[in-house]
C-alpha cells in the first residue's frame, strides 16, 4: 500500500465507518509491521538517528488529563488552592470553572472542535495564571476557554501513540511564555537576553528587520563543529518557526545569501516574496537569484545555510524527510518544522490536521524497518498557548538570577505533551521523571557526546536527560484503539464556554506500565517550639518552627515545593534537593498546615496544633517497597495513634490495614506499611485520638530501579 493510499485511508474512515476487516489501528501499516521486529541491542549506541518535531501550543492537560494512568484529572497530588478548593475548580470573574470537554462545548455552540481559538500565552499572561505557584490566576489571565479539554475521541492518533509508545507527563515547556523563548531552549540550552538588556521572554525576534539576532551559540552548530550531521526541513512558510533564523550566525549568512535577491535581509521575508508571486517565472527568479547568493557562501557556511535556513516548497516537508530515509541520508539530528496548517497550532492549525504530517513521518519511517530500527522520534509541543493544566511546574528560589527575571522565574514552565516513539519506548509506559526542552539536548548529549554549557546548572540539576522514558533491554507489543475521523472543512476559530452546569470530568479508569524513575524521596517534620520564629525569611520575633527534614536516596535532584495554607509563608517554597535539605517553617499561630510535595505523585501534609505532643518520622525501605513510619510521644500522658490507608488498598481489607498504636509519654513506636502488593505505591494518614489536634499524610511511590505500573 502506498503512502498516499493509507493517508487517504487513515483520514477518511472513521470510527463509525471501519468495515469488519479494517484494523482498528491509526498508525501507518509500515510502522505496525516494523513494531514486530525485535530492537536492536547495544542501548543508546544502537540509536543512529533522533528526530525533533515540535509542534505548538498545547497543555498535558488539554490534550492528555484524561487518559488512562498519567498524572491527569484523577491526580492524587492534585494541590490546593488558597481558597480550600481543588487546582481543578479554577476561580473566574463570573463563578469557578472545571476542565469541561471541547466536543460538549463545540456541539452547544454549533462549532467544529477541531478549529477552537488560541488564548494569551505571554510572559505576563503566563505570570497571571501561574501567580506566585498558586495555580489559580488561569481563568482571569486566559478567559475560561483555558479550562477546555480533548479526550480520546478527539485525539485518536495521539491516544494510541501514548498507548503504543511512552508518554512523559512531568515533561515541562522551558518558561513560562511563548514560542520563541521556548524553541530557544530547544535550539541552545536557554534564552537569553535582547540587545536592549531585557531578558528574551518575549517574540520579539519574529520583527527581523530589526531584531539584530541572539549572540549566543546554538547546539547545532556544537554539532557542525564536532562532525555530527543534522538537519532542519522546513517549508517556504513555517509559521516563523525555525529559531535558529534568529541567531547571529545565521542571520549573517541569511543577508549574504539574499544580497542579490533583492531588498531582502532575512529569510522569513524572502520566502514571504516567493510566496506571493503569482507570476511563475517572477518565483523562479527568486529562487534562482537566492541559489547564485548561497553559491558565494564560503564551505563552512553554505554547509550551515543548507542545514538550518534552507526551506523546500510549501506542501513537500514530509516528503523531502521521506527521500532522505528512503535514500540512507537522514542525519544523526533531524528538526521537523512545520508550516501553520500542520504546526498544531489553536490559531492556525488543528489536533487532526497535524496528526496527517505525523502519520506521513512514521509511514517514512516504517517503509523503512532498518532506520526504523535505529530511531528516536520525539513528539513535543514549545508551550501551553493559554491552557490550563494543574501541575505546578518546578521553579528556583531566589539566587539562581540567570534562571529569573523582573523578579520572576523563567522556567520551568507549565507542562506539555512529549511522547517518545521508538523501538526502545514501545509498550503504552509513562515516564514520570521532569523534563523540559533542554532535556532533548541533554539526550544528544549523552548519545553525540557533543556538551551544551548554556544550559543552566539548576536546570541541569532539576531536569533528566530524557533516557529514562527508554527501555533498551526489550519491546512489548502495542494494544489497538480507534482510527481518527476525517479532517474537517475549515469553518472558523472559535473559543470554547463551559457548559451550564458544571462536572469534574473523570480520567480514562486503569493504570499503565510505568518506567523506573531516579528519585527516592522522603519528608518528615519535628516541632521545635523555641526556635527562631524567622526562619530566616526576615521575620523578628521567636515562636514555634517546624523543621522539615527533606531527604532524597535517588541518584537524581528531587525538586520539593511547600504549600503555606496556613499563612506560614507568603507563597509557595521551593527547594532542590539532591541528597538532604531542611525547611524551617514558622508558624503563625497555635495550629498550621502545609503541604509539600514532590515529583511522582510524592506528598506530605503536615497540619496539627503547636500544642499536640505527637511527632511523625518515615523512612523507606526500597528493597522491600515498605514504608517504616515512626510514631513519637513528647507529651506527658499516653497518646493514641491511628494509621490507615487512604488508598492502594482494597476498600474490604481497609480495616485490617489500619492500626490504633498507644505511644507512652517520651517513647516511641514504630510500624512497617507494606508497599509492596501496591507497586511501591502508598498513602497512609496518621492521627491522633482526642487532644490537641494532629495529622500527617505520607504519599508517594518507592522505587526499586525496575518497571513499575502508574498510581
Amino acid at each position: 500500500m502506498t503512502t498516499e493510499l493509507s493517508r487517504r485511508r487513515l483520514l477518511t474512515l472513521g470510527t463509525g465507518a471501519l468495515g469488519a476487516a479494517a484494523a482498528a489501528s491509526a498508525l501507518p501499516p509500515s510502522l505496525r509491521d516494523a513494531l514486530a521486529a525485535e530492537p536492536p541491542a547495544g542501548g543508546l549506541r544502537a540509536v543512529r538517528h533522533v528526530v525533533v518535531l515540535m509542534q505548538e501550543n498545547r497543555s498535558f492537560d488539554h490534550y492528555f488529563g484524561a487518559l488512562r494512568g498519567v498524572r491527569g484529572f484523577s491526580d492524587r497530588n492534585a494541590v490546593e488552592l488558597p481558597s480550600g478548593k481543588p487546582v481543578f475548580e479554577q476561580p473566574g470573574p463570573r463563578g469557578v470553572v472545571l476542565p469541561f470537554p471541547v466536543r460538549e462545548a463545540a456541539e452547544a455552540q454549533h462549532k467544529d472542535l477541531q478549529y477552537i481559538g488560541d488564548l494569551d500565552h505571554s510572559w505576563s499572561g503566563g505570570a497571571r495564571a501561574w501567580r506566585d505557584g498558586w495555580m489559580d490566576g488561569w481563568v482571569s489571565a486566559k478567559t475560561a476557554a483555558t479550562m477546555a479539554y480533548y479526550d480520546r475521541r478527539d485525539l485518536p492518533l495521539h491516544y494510541e501513540l501514548a498507548d503504543t509508545f511512552t508518554i512523559c507527563d512531568a515533561y515541562h515547556s522551558s518558561t513560562h511564555t511563548s514560542t520563541s523563548p521556548n524553541r530557544n531552549h530547544l535550539w541552545s540550552g536557554w534564552t537569553g537576553y535582547e540587545a536592549d538588556g531585557s531578558r528574551a521572554v518575549t517574540n520579539a525576534a519574529y520583527d527581523e528587520d530589526t531584531h539584530p539576532g541572539y549572540p549566543w551559540p546554538t547546539y547545532a552548530e556544537r554539532l557542525e563543529r564536532a562532525g555530527r550531521s543534522w538537519k532542519t526541513y522546513t517549508e517556504w512558510e513555517n509559521f516563523t518557526d525555525n529559531n535558529i533564523e534568529f541567531f547571529t550566525v545565521f542571520k549573517k549568512i541569511a543577508r549574504k545569501a539574499l544580497a542579490g535577491a533583492g531588498d531582502f535581509t532575512y529569510m522569513e521575508a524572502f520566502y514571504a516574496a516567493v510566496r506571493a508571486a503569482e507570476d511563475p517565472a517572477e518565483r523562479r527568479r527568486l529562487l534562482e537569484a537566492l541559489e547564485e547568493g548561497v553559491a558565494t557562501l564560503d564551505p563552512h557556511e553554505r554547509s550551515l545555510f543548507e542545514r538550518g535556513l534552507r526551506r523546500a516548497e510549501s506542501g513537500t516537508l514530509a516528503d523531502a524527510f521521506r527521500a532522505d530515509v528512503a535514500a540512507g541520508t537522514l542525519p544523526e539530528v533531524s528538526y521537523l518544522v512545520p508550516s501553520a496548517v500542520d504546526s498544531e497550532h489553536p490559531g492556525a492549525s488543528s489536533p487532526v490536521a497535524s496528526a496527517s504530517l505525523v502519520y506521513k513521518v512514521l509511514d517514512a519511517l516504517g517503509s523503512h524497518p532498518e532506520v526504523w530500527r535505529h530511531t528516536v522520534l520525539l513528539i513535543n509541543y514549545d508551550e501551553n498557548d493559554g491552557f490550563f493544566d494543574h501541575v505546578p511546574p518546578p521553579v528556583p528560589a531566589a539566587g539562581h538570577e540567570g534562571e529569573r527575571w523582573q523578579g520572576l522565574p523563567t522556567g520551568l514552565g507549565i507542562r506539555v505533551p512529549m511522547l517518545v516513539v521508538s523501538p526502545w519506548s514501545v509498550g503504552g509506559y509513562v515516564c514520570s521523571e521532569v523534563f523540559d526542552h533542554t532535556s532533548v539536548i541533554r539526550l544528544l548529549e549523552r548519545w553525540t557526546g557533543v556538551e551544551e554549557p548554556n544550559i543552566t546548572p539548576w536546570r541541569r540539576a532539576v531536569t533528566g536527560d530524557l533516557t529514562s522514558a527508554f527501555d533498551f533491554r526489550r519491546g512489548r507489543p502495542q494494544p489497538e484503539v480507534a482510527r481518527p475521523a476525517q479532517i474537517p472543512p475549515f469553518t472558523g476559530r472559535w473559543r470554547p464556554s463551559p457548559p451550564p452546569v458544571q462536572n469534574m470530568p473523570v480520567q480514562e479508569p486503569g493504570v499503565r506500565p510505568a518506567r523506573p524513575l531516579p528519585y527516592q524521596p522522603d519528608a518528615d517534620g519535628r516541632l521545635d517550639r523555641d526556635g527562631d520564629r524567622d526562619g530566616g525569611h526576615g521575620r523578628e520575633g521567636r515562636g514555634s518552627v517546624l523543621t522539615v527534614v527533606l531527604s532524597n536516596a535517588g541518584r537524581s535532584t528531587v525538586p520539593f515545593a511547600l504549600y503555606p495554607y496556613a499563612g506560614e509563608f507568603a507563597v509557595p517554597q521551593h527547594k532542590q534537593v539532591r541528597r538532604r535539605a531542611q525547611w524551617r517553617v514558622p508558624l503563625t499561630g497555635d495550629s498550621y498546615r502545609f503541604t509539600v510535595i514532590g515529583p511522582n505523585g510524592f506528598r506530605r501534609e503536615f497540619a496539627g496544633s503547636v500544642h499536640s505532643p505527637a511527632e511523625v518520622s518515615s523512612r523507606v525501605d526500597h528493597h522491600d517497597r515498605d514504608l517504616h513510619v515512626t510514631l513519637r510521644n513528647e507529651g506527658r500522658t499516653p497518646i493514641t495513634f491511628t494509621v490507615r490507608p487512604l488508598g492502594y488498598v482494597d476498600d474490604a481489607d481497609l480495616d485490617d490495614w489500619t492500626r490504633r498504636i498507644t505511644v507512652k509519654p517520651g517513647r516511641s513506636r514504630s510500624i512497617v506499611h507494606s508497599a509492596a502488593d501496591a507497586h511501591g505505591w502508598y498513602d497512609v494518614e496518621v492521627t491522633v485520638e482526642g487532644g490537641e489536634p494532629f495529622r500527617r499524610r505520607l504519599m508517594g511511590h518507592i522505587e526499586n530501579g525496575r518497571p513499575s505500573v502508574s498510581g
